[in-house]
């Protein structure tokens, strides 16, 4: 079924004038648009992928079972063992948007990660408004919350008030460094408009514009309640988080996503205490939890040099990671490797994970019809998923770069195997 479905929905598109429109609303001009859609030509992509409800309900049982291996004190004990100082400090905020991404193999999905900050969840909220689908089916769903907005608005008061109680939360900084050179800065903007949708004082900026003086952290003149925060610096060891880092340890404002769940979710080394069967055994992982994670995601290890010639005979069947390492950064297909960079890997911080090829879906770009890879990320919250969005690329990570790639939505087939 979903198969045919993409094959037969290649030539699916945006639709550019509902877009325009949709952007139009958030910030009253035209400003998202040209962002969006002339400034970031591949965004967005123009098809949509379809997935079957059996893969989405595994995928929805691999992070539930991650989820509970992650609330487990014997687990936390031993990520903590490597994770930074920040970490330690135990917030009462969750942390939002969750990325669990996976690849759909033919023995079913695969989680190749987590990250702790992901981004392009509201603008996935824009993209499924302005989308046309070509296939008008009955049993074709739209795998996402019909009003996302709201859903994380509520999700942002959650966190607030898991720290503040029913105190009022008057104000958000959106941090991430240089933000108006950031890719995703038009999604900083919808956030920015959705908080002041709800008499919430915003601001977007780089932490250096942060101070902390007298207890509460300011930007300029303006006290920040809550950092939503955007950093790839996950445990905010900077010099230049300083004021931040002081006044998120001294519970002077809430932090989101914050150190801990990067170090409990985030960091790559993780996966491999999940796909080890006799560390789960250790903790205490039931035997069916086991069973999910060995067979739910990519079997996972840590680089050690003593283990050199034996990775570097299997590289071709392998992908390396620094672990700590986000948005495909400094990873490589070790079928593409040379010896110079595996030695890099080696005085690195890396994880080798077994090579998990991504499904194809086929697409029309000027006139020809072309291969894209695809990966799925469920957006989670807490266990529960918001929103399941893909990405499709060419090249071996994920880019924004490829033509007819970017974030596409997911619709969801309730015939799952029929036509098989």
């Amino acid at each position: 079924m979903t198969e045919q479905a993409n094959a037969e929905c290649r030539y699916v598109s945006l639709d550019r004038e509902a877009m325009r429109k949709a952007l139009s609303q958030q910030l009253d001009d035209d400003l998202l648009y040209r962002m969006l859609i002339e400034e970031r030509p591949h965004l967005f992509a123009e098809a949509i992928v379809f997935v079957d409800e059996a893969s989405i309900s595994k995928q929805r049982d691999i992070i539930a079972a991650i989820e509970s291996v992650i609330a487990m004190p014997a687990y936390q004990q031993r990520v903590l063992t490597y994770a930074p100082d920040t970490a330690q400090f135990m917030p009462k905020a969750h942390g939002v948007f969750f990325g669990y991404d996976f690849h759909l193999s033919p023995k079913g999905p695969q989680l190749i990660e987590i990250n702790s900050n992901a981004g392009g969840a509201l603008v996935n909220a824009i993209l499924a408004r302005a989308q046309i689908a070509c296939c008008a089916s009955t049993e074709i769903n739209a795998a996402m919350h019909p009003d996302l907005e709201q859903v994380f608005m509520a999700m942002f008061v959650e966190e607030w008030q898991a720290e503040r109680g029913l105190q009022p939360l008057h104000s958000i900084a959106i941090i991430d460094e240089n933000p108006q050179g950031q890719f995703m800065l038009p999604e900083f903007f919808l956030f920015k408009k959705l908080f002041e949708q709800h008499s919430i004082k915003t601001v977007i900026c780089d932490p250096s514009e942060l101070d902390y003086r007298n207890e509460t952290l300011m930007h300029e003149e303006l006290p920040i309640d809550l950092v939503y925060n955007r950093l790839t610096d996950f445990g905010l060891e900077m010099d230049t988080l300083k004021p931040l880092r002081d006044a998120y340890l001294a519970e002077a404002v809430v932090v989101t996503p914050h150190p801990r769940a990067h170090a409990l979710y985030a960091d790559k080394r993780n996966l491999a205490i999940l796909t080890d069967e006799t560390a789960l055994r250790d903790m205490g992982v039931s035997a069916e939890i086991r069973t999910l994670l060995l067979e739910g995601i990519a079997h996972t290890v840590c680089v050690h040099k003593e283990d050199a010639e034996t990775l570097w005979a299997a590289r071709k069947q392998l992908f390396f990671k620094p672990a700590k390492g986000y948005g495909s950064k400094a990873a490589y297909r070790g079928d593409k490797l040379t010896k110079r960079v595996f030695g890099e890997i080696l005085q690195g911080n890396y994880v080798a994970q077994s090579l998990v090829q991504p499904t194809e879906q086929q697409m029309k770009v000027d006139n020809k019809i072309i291969d894209l890879k695809l990966d799925l990320r469920q957006y989670v919250y807490q266990g529960q998923v918001q929103l399941t969005s893909a990405r499709l690329y060419q090249g071996q990570t994920t880019n924004f770069r490829t033509p007819g790639g970017g974030f596409a939505q997911v619709m969801v087939s309730t015939e799952s195997g029929k036509g098989e």
